[in-house]
């Protein structure tokens, strides 16, 4: 079965008040299987424009990755990053 993915893309508009979301988000994704496969972190956009962080969270599957970001615990504290950073979040499916 293949697995899924979050991948956030992310510009940051109030470091102070987002580090809330990093604390509160992370169990939620983890208690789905989520795992942070890249988390910030350095990067260089070599074509086009993109947001100053990404973010790529793995879940054994696709399924899993959807119920994840739909829980609604989840959705409140989404509701901090969407205060505080502008922001595309993309559900994938991978290949395997």
């Amino acid at each position: 079965m293949p697995k899924g993915y979050i991948i956030g893309h992310i510009t940051v508009t109030d470091p102070e008040a987002y580090k809330e979301y990093i604390e509160r988000d992370t169990p939620i994704l983890e208690s789905f299987g989520g795992r942070f496969v890249i988390r910030g972190g350095q990067s260089e956009v070599v074509e086009g424009e993109t947001f100053e962080r990404h973010v790529v969270i793995e879940f054994p599957s696709y399924e899993a990755a959807k119920t994840a970001y739909n829980d609604p615990e989840y959705q409140e504290v989404a509701e901090i990053r969407r205060r505080n950073a502008e922001s595309v979040i993309v559900l994938v499916e991978g290949t395997e």
